[in-house]
């Protein structure tokens, strides 16, 4: 086990004016499962190879437990990667494909078999070590990556969104299972995904990014609750935050009817007059005083329903509010929306930022 670290790890490809990656510091801790999560473009596949040493780094740098690996030839820094399309060996078998690398380095016929096999017991593979690729499923196949880059040992284990090309069923029970895997193992994971109910649901911390920077790195429940900026609050949550565009009167933000009381904390942090208030799905309460939206949309999924609505007095702002069991409600129909207590987010609409609590 190691801990991971970059220290201002740039990257910039030929031809681009941004970086891919800007100047990123951040610490993965020994045994931690860290999650890089964001937008199609954001540089957090990047980061991956930059510890892999596929991507080479035009600053800063980036070290695995006391060691400078930057410079270093991916062979020798005592990682493994498992990709998102498999890349298994079609004329292998399953025990081939997994003993490969321990082949390759002349490790003892018997020595391999052994570790071959406990592998394959932990990944529920052993039925399977005599059958090739072609006659696995999407689950066992990624389970077969997974067991090719577990028997080497490593120090870290590097995933880039290795369960995108399974169906959403798969997805949700394997998640699971590499949640579980790692956890048992102990070894330190980054974990690459564009999915953010995958990164929520798995990592022990997770790593917001936007445009090559970092925008913030916390545990699940931190991001939820105290998202740093628009952008993560917008970008954790399913469905995303109500992000109202409010501006400020006396010590009120005011957007439409909705009026929340500023701290004088919060009102000296404001670079300008406009606010952005967050309320997430469920923070709304039907009938309460505030807010007045029209429903546009009824999305009823049994156990939830969510309203799509659209505010009459609020810059015309789109709304969602989330409601347990069946809905009462229909398409048309006019709604007062007040915000439970607790539940208003506030951010200084010029920056972006989250304004003190």
């Amino acid at each position: 086990m190691a801990v991971v670290t970059y220290r201002e790890a740039s990257r910039t490809y030929q031809g681009q004016e941004r970086p891919a990656v800007d100047r990123l510091s951040l610490e993965v801790r020994d045994g931690e499962f860290l999650v890089l999560v964001g937008p199609s473009g954001c540089g957090k596949s990047t980061a991956l190879r930059m510890v892999a040493g596929l991507e080479p780094l035009d600053g800063g740098s980036v070290h695995i437990g006391d060691r400078d690996v930057t410079d270093l030839a991916p062979k020798d820094r005592d990682v493994a990667m498992i990709f998102q399309n498999y890349a298994l060996y079609p004329h292998m078998t399953v025990a081939e494909n997994i003993g490969f690398h321990l082949k390759i380095r002349r490790v003892p016929r018997d020595e391999i078999d052994r570790r071959v096999r406990e592998t394959a017991a932990m990944l529920d593979l052993g039925d399977y070590l005599d059958r090739k690729p072609a006659r696995l499923s999407g689950g066992q196949r990624q389970r077969v990556a997974m067991g090719r880059a577990i028997v080497r040992e490593p120090a870290v284990f590097l995933m880039d969104e290795p369960l995108s090309n399974l169906d959403a069923k798969l997805r949700v029970q394997t998640r699971t299972q590499v949640a579980d895997l790692q956890k048992r193992l102990g070894t330190t994971t980054l974990y690459v995904t564009h999915d953010q109910v995958e990164a929520m649901t798995m990592g022990d911390r997770v790593a917001v990014m936007r445009g090559g920077l970092l925008q913030q790195v916390a545990s699940p429940r931190d991001l939820f609750t105290r998202p740093s900026n628009t952008f993560v609050a917008g970008f954790i949550g399913s469905p995303a935050m109500n992000l109202l565009h409010a501006v400020l009167q006396g010590d009120d933000a005011v957007a439409g009817s909705l009026a929340v009381r500023l701290t004088p904390s919060q009102k000296s942090a404001l670079t300008t007059s406009a606010v952005t208030i967050g309320v997430r799905p469920e923070g709304w309460v039907i009938g309460g005083t505030g807010l007045a939206a029209t429903v546009d949309i009824v999305e009823d999924l049994g156990s939830d329903c969510f309203l799509h609505c659209t505010a009459i007095d609020a810059a015309q702002d789109r709304v969602v509010v989330r409601v347990e069991g069946l809905s009462a409600q229909s398409g048309g129909e006019t709604l007062h929306l007040g915000v439970k207590p607790g539940s208003v987010h506030l951010f200084d609409a010029a920056s972006g930022e989250r304004l003190p609590d």
